[in-house]
């Protein structure tokens, strides 16, 4: 009997290996799927797949009875659809999906405005 557990379980971990590999491959080409939050902002870098945004939120000071502006940066993935569409300066809109690489954990939905249509073209 121990023979055949043995067995059994090396048969599992190839069947799972093998699962997991066509599950990889597949992933790659699949739509990414969208989930959580949507914020909107200001396209500052551009890269071959990604974009960096930032935006401004407010944070209020509970001791100082005050409101703080901090800026948030984050780096969204660029579809190719999207690629020739969107430009440095220019408000986009992005969001929340699975952690695509350490620093990419959000991805672009639509363009806005335009860098001339944003009024300060996205500096101050």
């Amino acid at each position: 009997m121990a023979n055949k557990q043995k067995k059994s379980k090396k048969q599992t971990v190839k069947s799972a290996g093998a699962g997991v590999k066509k599950t990889a491959t597949v992933a790659r080409d699949e739509k990414i799927s969208s989930r959580g939050r949507i914020f909107q902002g200001v396209v500052t870098r551009k890269f071959p797949k990604r974009v960096s945004i930032e935006f401004e939120r407010t944070v209020k000071l509970q001791k100082y009875e005050r409101f703080l502006k901090k800026k948030a940066r984050i780096h969204a993935r660029l579809p190719d659809a999207m690629t020739h569409d969107i430009h440095p300066g220019d408000l986009i809109k992005v969001q929340e999906c699975r952690p695509l690489s350490k620093i990419i954990h959000f991805v672009v939905i639509e363009k806005v405005k335009g860098k001339d249509e944003n009024g300060n073209g996205g500096q101050k």
